[in-house]
């Protein structure tokens, strides 16, 4: 079992944020918190996400041109002749 680098402090800023976005309760047990998944804040967050794949949602033309813009580019880099010569500056 791998263990993520990450401190005490930063896994219970986390868990915060989690809990202030409405994404997992938390119960205390003693001197423990427990967490868990709150399915109704998973579901509104699914509910939100999918909205933002609807080709009609403003940010949808955005993110697609910037997906293509990204593309040219990395397209463009790719098939320069001098692409190396000009990203060593020379």
């Amino acid at each position: 079992q791998q263990h993520a680098a990450i401190s005490q402090p930063g896994v219970s800023q986390h868990l915060k944020t989690l809990r202030a976005a409405g994404l997992v309760t938390v119960r205390a047990e003693g001197t423990r918190r427990l967490y868990a998944l709150d399915p109704t804040g998973l579901d509104t967050a699914r509910t939100w996400l999918t909205t933002l794949l609807d080709p009609l949602h403003p940010f949808t033309q955005p993110l697609d041109a910037l997906a293509t813009e990204v593309a040219r580019g990395k397209r463009t880099r790719r098939t320069s002749p001098d692409s190396e010569t000009t990203a060593r500056g020379a």
